[in-house]
């Protein structure tokens, strides 16, 4: 996973984590090995012990996950619903993406109009139209929620790969709404530097795809969870439509991430990542 996981979705994690090829099963009779992965995912049933010793090891799901997020560029237009104490902000955007390192997001609901964030590998710069000049996020800064979402500016920045950052075991195969699903937990590997020290996630057993993450503390207290509400075939990849993440810190919050369209692997202007095109009036 080159982003951690869907808590990224934002910015350059939007389709890097989540986005997985369609599986071979999806297309016909099932194939010997992912007949194999079902029973082993369903033999929870009868013995935990047996169906964890059947699964995968974390680091071969992980890889898995990574073989099917494979990318050039991403375009996409978004809608985030925030919800506080059930009061509801409504913000739309549209975003760029190239890779791992370059994203540029665009605000386009009436009251932050041209707004942008822009991350160049490990820098992000935020431009209000009401500002002289982009601020460069770091610090505190990039603790506080994104545009006031229960999304952090940290947490799009991390770009790493989760298997340099983190022990990974797999703990169980579990159901989530009716899907099969390796349970993994993953550890900050130590002397690391990460935004949560433990993270536990869901990943479909037949799709590869993260259905769902829990972020932990290193006092085991539960920072945010997020969940895969919607996820829709587009082309040869399965990909998570609505994504919720709740900050559980914050009482009553969670923001629900709503892909409106995406598309892959279209051409985009060379100018489109530049400190110039974040601060053009």
């Amino acid at each position: 996973m080159k982003k951690p996981t869907i808590v990224g979705i934002l910015i350059a994690a939007v389709v890097t984590f989540s986005m997985v090829m369609a599986p071979p099963e999806a297309s016909g009779n099932p194939s010997p090995q992912g007949t194999h992965e079902w029973q082993a995912a369903h033999a929870w049933q009868d013995s935990s012990a047996l169906s964890i010793a059947q699964a995968p090891t974390a680091s071969e799901i992980i890889k898995r996950v990574e073989q099917n997020t494979d990318f050039k560029t991403a375009y996409y237009e978004a809608r985030m619903e925030i919800t506080l104490r059930e009061r509801v902000n409504t913000k739309t955007m549209r975003a760029w993406v190239e890779g791992d390192d370059r994203a540029l997001v665009e605000f386009t609901n009436r009251r932050d109009l041209g707004t942008r964030i822009l991350k160049i590998e490990n820098d992000l710069w935020l431009f209000s139209p009401t500002a002289e000049e982009e601020v460069r996020l770091s610090g505190e800064m990039l603790n506080q929620g994104m545009m006031g979402s229960d999304f952090s500016y940290q947490d799009a920045l991390e770009s790493a790969q989760l298997m340099e950052l983190y022990e990974s075991s797999v703990i169980g195969i579990e159901n989530l709404d009716g899907r099969p699903c390796y349970v993994l937990e993953l550890v900050a590997r130590e002397g690391v530097k990460v935004s949560y020290y433990r993270r536990k996630i869901w990943v479909d057993t037949e799709r590869y795809l993260g259905l769902r993450e829990e972020l932990y503390a290193p006092s085991g207290k539960l920072l945010k969870q997020s969940s895969t509400e919607t996820i829709e075939k587009i082309g040869e990849r399965y990909y998570p439509m609505i994504i919720v993440m709740e900050d559980m810190t914050r009482k009553g919050s969670s923001t629900r991430l709503v892909i409106e369209s995406i598309v892959f692997n279209q051409a985009i202007p060379a100018d489109t990542f530049t400190r110039q095109r974040l601060t053009a009036r």
